[in-house]
């Protein structure tokens, strides 16, 4: 069995579907209309909420779910917000999976954590330093380590990916705000603009790459 957080999302969505002859659970706050076969639990991401039901029979988690950028966000303590969801709920999440007996957790992470541009024209790598300059990519940034070290303490199989910009059909979002600008045909100076490139992910690679992990 395999549980996937934060189903309801473009990501989440394709893995769905990808994963439509397994057995699968989905944890998430609402639900939809595309569940086909799969066990929904109704559930907030956060520090105290309890996942056990969810977790019941599960060998694998799949963790999409996320707080994100918000425009316009009005919260009092933003970096607090993004910490309860994505480091203190992240975490609340892999202890409970570990005391359910499940064996792998899939935490999807983001390439800001890496930061926000390359130097000398060289790709990110795992082993670059971590240069997180945002309140989500550094609420991102601790899960990964406290992940790390409840794997190396209990012995739970942790994978970390960090996603680049993803597209694909169905899109929205920034990328979605991109192609619509493109769409109408008004000309735009992306000739000119030499330094401001965007590593992209198609999204069929990145449910390939999830499914094999």
């Amino acid at each position: 069995m395999i549980l996937i957080t934060g189903f309801s999302g473009f990501l989440g969505r394709n893995l769905i579907e990808a994963l439509e002859h397994e057995k699968i659970s989905l944890l998430g706050r609402h639900k939809y209309d595309y569940l086909g076969g799969a066990r929904f639990f109704q559930a907030e991401i956060n520090s105290f909420e309890c996942f056990a039901k969810a977790l019941n029979g599960c060998r694998v988690v799949i963790h999409c779910a996320a707080r994100v950028h918000l425009m316009n966000d009005e919260s009092v303590n933003s970096l607090r917000d993004y910490r309860e969801v994505n480091t203190a709920g992240t975490l609340n999440l892999a202890r409970q999976a570990v005391s359910s007996g499940a064996k792998r957790f899939i935490f999807i992470s983001s390439i800001k954590v890496n930061g926000e541009s390359i130097s000398n024209c060289k790709p990110f790598t795992s082993s670059d330093p971590k240069k997180p300059e945002d309140f989500y990519a550094k609420s991102k940034s601790e899960a990964e380590e406290q992940l790390l070290q409840l794997a190396e303490d209990t012995g739970l199989e942790v994978v970390v990916i960090r996603p680049t910009l993803v597209y694909g059909p169905g899109v929205k979002a920034n990328f979605a705000s991109l192609m619509n600008l493109v769409s109408k045909g008004i000309p735009l100076p992306f000739g000119c603009i030499t330094d401001n490139k965007r590593s992209l992910v198609s999204v069929n690679n990145l449910v390939d790459l999830i499914i094999t992990c």
